[in-house]
């Protein structure tokens, strides 16, 4: 390995715990834009006719059965340092049955050193939803080969494409060639493996839901604004480099792009969709699947417990887990396929979002299990 190759490995292990440690100690979300999760209520049903403790959390989600409609994102790895990190966080995991994604595997490609970082999440949790992860912007250069070592590396159950071309933008080192992405994603489309690809913060349009479903996508995770900004992440890193440059454009567009609940209806294309940013409550991942989500993430809420143990983990993870059941109860919704269909209202500026893009917002309202009730 030359010295230019050994400086990008540094450069980019060093990226994740620099990132990692930015987005414990420092104020990262959004900043004047929420998830427009605020604009959606769920129509409360006085008389559930169930108890809270029939609410069954089962999902199914790319062919494998989940306990909860639920991820922890891809938070981190490609440092020693975070090795214990993604060790707690997959255990958690494992023993709630629900998924998990590693953070970008770019790491373990360039230095091989860094792989145990990520394949720890599968010795420990043999039997969870785990799906690896890699930029698009990288899968032009490493191609199908490079993919299924990636795949092998934690023997993933799916394979997440992520595009941050907004925080690859504003990085220095950051790597924006957008061109033939999209090819490299069909491409990739072609493994016998169900390909996801995510947003990291700025949300995904209709439009591009389209494009990736004629690609061949299995799923689409919206990843949009309300929760961590990367753009944000950015300033403080351009801060400490005295570049200011790139601290400016960090800032200017730190909420860009599409909040996490118009994302959603936005991507209803006939696909699997993942609700990621800023999900922080049960209550967001019942209103997340009332407008067509089939399953939610979060990472931000889990890397300071994870930072401590998995037991902090597991104990944000229950309380999460406990408010949507009790979301659900309240809503009447025994399971989540009355979830998928009960009546969801969206108001404010979320209503006015999507009405100007043309979707129509009453159909959610007017949604009922009518069919189901005796009415005399």
């Amino acid at each position: 390995m030359n010295n230019m190759n050994a400086g990008l490995n540094m450069s980019t292990s060093q990226r994740k715990i620099e990132h990692l440690n930015l987005c414990s100690s420092s104020p990262v979300e959004s900043r004047t834009k929420g998830t427009g999760l605020e604009d959606v209520m769920l129509v409360h049903r006085a008389l559930p006719e169930f108890d809270v403790e029939d609410v069954d959390l089962h999902a199914d989600f790319l062919g494998k059965r989940m306990d909860a409609p639920f991820f922890i994102a891809s938070i981190t790895g490609g440092h020693p340092d975070t090795k214990p990190i993604n060790a707690a966080l997959a255990q958690a995991a494992e023993e709630m049955g629900i998924g998990i994604g590693v953070g970008s595997q770019r790491a373990a490609i360039e230095d091989p050193a860094q792989e145990s970082s990520f394949s720890i999440m599968r010795d420990v949790a043999p039997d969870a939803f785990i799906y690896g992860n890699i930029g698009a912007a990288q899968i032009k250069e490493y191609g199908l080969e490079g993919i299924e070592r990636l795949v092998e590396m934690i023997d993933a159950d799916a394979m997440a494409i992520h595009l941050n071309f907004l925080q690859e933008a504003i990085q220095p080192e950051g790597d924006a060639g957008a061109k033939g992405a999209l090819e490299a994603i069909r491409e990739i489309c072609s493994l016998d493996l169900p390909i996801i690809v995510k947003e990291t913060g700025a949300g995904i349009s209709h439009e591009d839901a389209l494009l990736l479903k004629k690609a061949g996508v299995s799923a689409i995770d919206v990843g949009g604004v309300g929760g961590t900004s990367w753009s944000g992440v950015e300033v403080y890193r351009a801060r400490d480099r005295k570049d200011v440059m790139s601290e400016m454009l960090g800032e200017l567009f730190w909420d860009f792009g599409i909040p996490t609940a118009a994302s959603v209806v936005e991507c209803n294309v006939s696909l699997p969709v993942i609700a990621t940013g800023g999900i922080r409550t049960g209550m967001d991942i019942a209103k997340s699947i009332a407008i067509g989500a089939s399953v939610a993430s979060a990472a931000l809420p889990f890397v300071a417990p994870a930072l401590e143990s998995k037991e902090m983990v597991l104990k944000r993870l229950k309380l999460m887990m406990n408010e949507l059941k009790v979301a659900m109860f309240l809503c009447g919704c025994q399971d989540m396929h009355r979830l998928h269909i009960t009546p969801t209202v969206i108001t404010g500026w979320t209503r006015e979002y999507l009405e100007l893009r043309g979707f129509n917002v009453k159909e959610f309202a007017l949604r009922s299990n009518r069919s189901e009730l005796q009415i005399v």
